[in-house]
C-alpha cells in the first residue's frame, strides 16, 4: 500500500533517474504508439487535449497534429524543451508546462481529452495519478493510456531491474497500469466505459547488445541500474537482461541473430469514458 514507502522520496529518486540520460533518443522510437492512440480516442480539431508525463512530446504531437489545443506537462523540463523543439519544427502550437502528475495544477474539468504514453504509469501513487487525471477531464470526456503489460517485453525487463536492485516494500510496479483489473480499481467508479485493447510494439536494434547498449547510455532507469552496481552485479544484470533479449527476438534473419533485433513488446492500449 502507498502508506507503506515515502512516496516523495520515490519520486525524487524517479526524477533524477529520468533525468540522467535522454528518454527522447528512445523515446523517439514510440512514436507511432502515439498516432495510434490519438486514433483509438478519436480527437476532433479544437478539443482541449492534457498530456500527462509527455515525454519529449510523441502524443502530444498526434494531437496538435489533429487540431487539438494541447497541453503538454512533464517533470522534467528538459524533456519538454525537446517536445517543444519538435513542436516548433512541425509549426505545431502547444502549451508546454512542467507538472507532476500527482498534483496537476489545472482546474476541474479543464480538459476534453487526458492522454498519456507509457507516461503517467511511472508515477508512484498510482491512485493518486488517476485521480488527478479523472479530476481535470470533464464530465463525459476521454482519458486514454498506452501503457506496458506485466508480461510483455518491457514488463519482464523492470522484473529483471527489479531482482538486481528491488524496489522499496510496498511500491506498485508500473506495469499494473497494462492490467485491466487495475484499471478498473482505478477509474471505475468515475467511468462510463474502459476500453483496453492489447496492441504491440517492436523494438528494433542492430543486436541484444546494441538494444543494452542504447538502453544503459540514455534511458534513466536502465542507466541507473546500472550505475548502482558493483562491476560484477553490472554484468548479471547485463546478462539477464541478453537472455531475455535473444529469447524474444523474432527478427526474420534468425532468432539469437547478433546482426538483427526485432523484439515484440505488448502495451494496454485504453480508452475510458468519464461520467
Amino acid at each position: 500500500m502507498p502508506s507503506q514507502i515515502d512516496l516523495e522520496a520515490l519520486k525524487s529518486k524517479q526524477r533524477l533517474a529520468w533525468s540522467s540520460g535522454n528518454y527522447a533518443v528512445v523515446g523517439t522510437t514510440l512514436q507511432i504508439v502515439g498516432e495510434t492512440l490519438a486514433e483509438a480516442c478519436d480527437l476532433r480539431w479544437d478539443e482541449r487535449v492534457l498530456d500527462v508525463a509527455a515525454g519529449n512530446g510523441n502524443a502530444t504531437l498526434a494531437a496538435a497534429r489533429r487540431g487539438c489545443k494541447v497541453t503538454s506537462t512533464d517533470y522534467v523540463s528538459a524533456l519538454l524543451d525537446m517536445g517543444a523543439q519538435r513542436a516548433s519544427a512541425e509549426m505545431l502550437e502547444v502549451q508546454f508546462t512542467e507538472a507532476d502528475a500527482e498534483k496537476l495544477p489545472f482546474a476541474d474539468g479543464s480538459f476534453d481529452v487526458v492522454i498519456s504514453t507509457f507516461g503517467v504509469m511511472f508515477a508512484p501513487d498510482h491512485a493518486r495519478a488517476a485521480s488527478e487525471m479523472i479530476r481535470v477531464c470533464r464530465p463525459g470526456g476521454r482519458i486514454a493510456m498506452a501503457n506496458w503489460t506485466p508480461d510483455g517485453f518491457i514488463g519482464r525487463m523492470f522484473q529483471v531491474l527489479g531482482r538486481h536492485l528491488p524496489p522499496p516494500p510496498g511500491a506498485n510496479p508500473p506495469s499494473a497500469w497494462g492490467s485491466k483489473a487495475t484499471l478498473e480499481v482505478l477509474f471505475g467508479e468515475d467511468a462510463t466505459s474502459i476500453v483496453a485493447t492489447p496492441r504491440m510494439f517492436k523494438f528494433r536494434y542492430r543486436s541484444a547488445e546494441h538494444f543494452i547498449d542504447v538502453f544503459r547510455t540514455w534511458y534513466g532507469p536502465v542507466k541507473k541500474a546500472f550505475q548502482a552496481l558493483s562491476p560484477e552485479g553490472a554484468m548479471e544484470l547485463e546478462a539477464d537482461l541478453l537472455r531475455v533479449l535473444n529469447q524474444m527476438n523474432c527478427s526474420s534473419s534468425g532468432v539469437g541473430r547478433r546482426d538483427s533485433l526485432v523484439v515484440p513488446s505488448e502495451y494496454l492500449e485504453i480508452v475510458i469514458t468519464r461520467k
